[in-house]
């Protein structure tokens, strides 16, 4: 699922242009079940994981 912020919510350096909501997604509906995706930035390469923990992993 795919909604914004709450109202009146300001970004900070680095995140939404001023006066716009940051995009909000669920990470199952990102990943489709799986474990990990390919993010592509700036012609990079990043893969985002989920552990054993649940938590969220962020590498180039």
């Amino acid at each position: 699922m795919i909604s914004k912020s709450p109202e009146g919510a300001q970004s900070t350096a680095g995140g939404a242009p001023r006066g716009q909501d940051p995009i909000r997604i669920e990470l199952a509906d990102l990943l489709g079940g799986r474990r990990e995706a390919i993010i592509i930035h700036n012609g990079a390469e990043y893969r985002l994981r989920v552990t054993s923990n649940g938590k969220l992993i962020l590498t180039k």
